[in-house]
């Protein structure tokens, strides 16, 4: 999630976890985090006279990264092999990850003093990036009436949400979206949007593999999520921007020139054949 400060990216994260019913932690990175404050260590008890392992935050179903960008890239690194393989390694030995495992990081797009810009190996293994803009005129109106009702946006438990599903369903949602149904004339579809964003002039990278396979995965959500049981390049096109925007890195010429990562690619799905 990307915006300035204040416009609620951690109440959404955990409101999200309340609605999911899913155990949610929360990691203000800073710069003198050490990675072994988010996997855990192995630590010496006197008691026993055995060493044993404490888990950190990040054995959790939802693990809020706040302003990831804050941290040095030896921390952020930490989150690599939990976020690829939904393990992580302590003092050699590999501990699996609660299901589901899912990282929500927040960034400031502003201030960029004091801090460390994601690698691209790191950014590639985020599904989504989500832009948070300011509210219309009348959301802020109602978030200022409910500000002076006595809202206390700290307390989850008293925004009125509500649990609505769980672990077994949303396990059983995954095999749903799993289900769903895609042509070859789509996947192709899909790798032609990539390898054009690895040939586009404006690029100095383009889409990884791994980025064609996140949008394949996302668009099926999203076409479970309208009710199909197919896959169709509308909800392609629909799941582009925020599935690609972040895995492409813009030529400094052309970002000089005021051209943006999402014009890029509005421009390749408007030039790359849709099949019928």
């Amino acid at each position: 999630l990307e915006g300035v400060p204040g416009t609620a990216k951690t109440l959404l994260v955990k409101a999200l976890a309340a609605a999911l019913r899913l155990d949610a932690k929360r990691v203000q990175f800073t710069p003198d985090l050490m990675p072994s404050d988010v996997t855990g260590q192995v630590m010496y008890s006197a008691d026993t006279g055995e060493f044993r392992f404490r888990s950190g935050p990040i054995f959790t179903n939802l693990l809020l990264a706040d302003e990831i960008n804050r941290t040095p890239p030896k921390t952020q690194a930490a989150l690599l092999e939990a976020m690829e393989e939904r393990q992580v390694s302590v003092e050699g030995t590999p501990r699996r990850l609660p299901e589901p495992f899912v990282v929500v990081a927040t960034q400031n797009p502003v201030e960029y003093e004091g801090t460390y810009p994601l690698p691209e190996a790191q950014l590639d293994r985020f599904l989504f990036k989500l832009q948070v803009g300011y509210p219309t005129a009348d959301q802020e109106r109602d978030v200022l009436a409910r500000h002076d009702r006595g809202l206390n946006p700290h307390d989850v438990a008293s925004l009125g949400i509500d649990g609505v599903v769980g672990s077994e369903s949303l396990a059983a949602a995954r095999a749903a979206v799993d289900a769903v149904t895609v042509e070859p004339a789509v996947l192709s579809y899909m790798v032609d949007l990539a390898r054009a964003t690895r040939e586009s002039p404006s690029l100095t990278l383009g889409v990884s593999p791994r980025g064609t396979t996140m949008l394949l995965h996302a668009a099926k959500a999203w076409a479970f999520l309208a009710g199909k049981a197919f896959l169709t390049p509308d909800e392609v096109k629909a799941m582009a921007l925020p599935t690609l925007r972040h895995r492409v890195a813009l030529r400094p010429e052309v970002e000089l020139e005021g051209v943006t990562a999402d014009g890029v690619i509005q421009g390749i799905l408007g030039a790359v054949p849709v099949p019928r």
